[in-house]
């Protein structure tokens, strides 16, 4: 079991950037694949980005691609998602998500564990 609390979203201009964290209880972190969510209002959820247990790989929807970067930090149980030049159509909640046997990174139904969301707002 693990139980994920993301933090660090809020209200940006568009253009501007923000640091989203996503914490990890439990003493076993380094052994879960950790992905990234968002869902928008009246929207579906969608991938984001995902990053492999060591941090060797890392996958991005296209629409994020070159603006965001995960990361991960195994020693502190925390997953990071820096977003850059974000845009109007960023803002959604943003979801962390880990598993231990992922093998598709951008398919929702391979993650069990999920967190409480964190609001992300883009002003244009």
């Amino acid at each position: 079991q693990v139980q994920l609390v993301e933090s660090g979203g809020g209200l940006v201009q568009a253009g501007g950037s923000l640091r989203l964290s996503c914490v990890a209880s439990g003493r076993t972190f380094s052994l879960y694949t950790m992905g990234w969510f968002r869902q928008a209002s009246g929207k579906e959820r969608e991938f984001v980005g995902g990053i492999s247990r060591s941090g060797g790989y890392i996958y991005y929807a296209d629409s994020v691609k070159g603006r965001f970067t995960i990361s991960r930090d195994n020693a502190k149980n925390t997953v990071y998602l820096q977003m850059n030049s974000l845009k109007p159509e960023d803002t959604a909640v943003y979801y962390c998500a880990a598993d231990r046997t992922v093998t598709t990174p951008n398919r929702l139904s391979e993650y069990d564990y999920w967190g409480q969301g964190t609001q992300v707002t883009v002003s244009s």
